[in-house]
């Protein structure tokens, strides 16, 4: 059906984000004419925030991987154009009112990449690899999909790509606490699909990308102008890729051993 103006989904993926999602949703308001949540089996007050916001929400029962479920919340959306975010994520003024004017012009087989601003432990990041940060985010449905990766997706699409100029803010992590869990997360799931790639590692292996991660981020992307936030950034970045690595050895271990068990 087509309306005779572009209407907005926005999509997002959640588990236990209640303290994010009011504030994601809330800066969406007047923006978007539909919000989809995919939820994964969030214990907290996520899927009532959802609701209190006119959500369409759902909740497979199984976790694929941020990619499969971000397509699985792609296939929920109704309206003509698609904005995906994240529930750390928010729209500021200045971006909603450039998505609308971009939508107004009714460009054709058009997608839009978003400059994002993101924070650690309470700084805006602006150097350290973190800028410029463009993330395409805004295109018309049924011109995109997701990546199956299991972490680090993106959308895939084979139409002309074009810069927004307003910052998406992106509130990345909020304490010390929440980097160890993503650093716990994220290598988990890098690992796994490195894994799956065929990738091998070694306890020297993962100490050198571990290192690596810590030059690259801290002297080459220059990490060290972020002062203090930009250093323990960098500390974080080589304790994921670290991690990722020795995850991975860990696995060739017990694959080893299972191995040797059945000879």
């Amino acid at each position: 059906m087509t309306h005779p103006h572009p209407t907005l989904s926005a999509i997002v993926i959640t588990r236990n984000e209640a303290h994010n999602l009011h504030d994601c949703l809330q800066s969406m308001h007047g923006l978007v004419d539909e919000i989809i949540v995919v939820d994964s089996q969030s214990t907290d007050a996520t899927v009532a925030i959802a609701q209190q916001h006119g959500a369409k929400v759902a909740q497979p029962a199984d976790w694929p991987g941020f990619g499969p479920q971000k397509n699985r919340a792609l296939n929920l959306a109704t309206c003509d154009w698609v904005l995906s975010i994240d529930a750390d994520e928010r729209v500021t003024s200045a971006l909603a009112a450039e998505i609308k004017q971009v939508l107004q012009t009714g460009a054709l087989d058009v997608a839009y990449k978003l400059p994002r601003l993101s924070s650690y432990c309470g700084k805006f990041i602006h150097h350290a690899g973190w800028q410029p940060d463009r993330v395409l985010r805004l295109f018309k449905r049924g011109t995109a999909k997701f990546s199956d990766d299991l972490v680090h997706e993106r959308v895939v699409t084979q139409t002309h790509v074009l810069p927004l100029r307003h910052h998406l803010l992106h509130y990345s992590y909020l304490n010390f606490s929440q980097v160890l869990s993503k650093v716990d997360a994220y290598s988990s799931a890098s690992a796994k699909q490195a894994y799956a790639r065929g990738k091998r590692s070694s306890v020297t292996g993962a100490l050198g990308h571990g290192a690596w991660a810590f030059f690259r981020t801290y002297v080459i992307r220059r990490g060290f102008l972020d002062g203090a936030h930009g250093l323990a950034l960098s500390i974080s970045n080589a304790e994921t890729s670290y991690y990722k690595y020795l995850k991975l050895w860990q696995m060739q271990q017990a694959e080893e051993a299972a191995d040797q068990a059945a000879t």
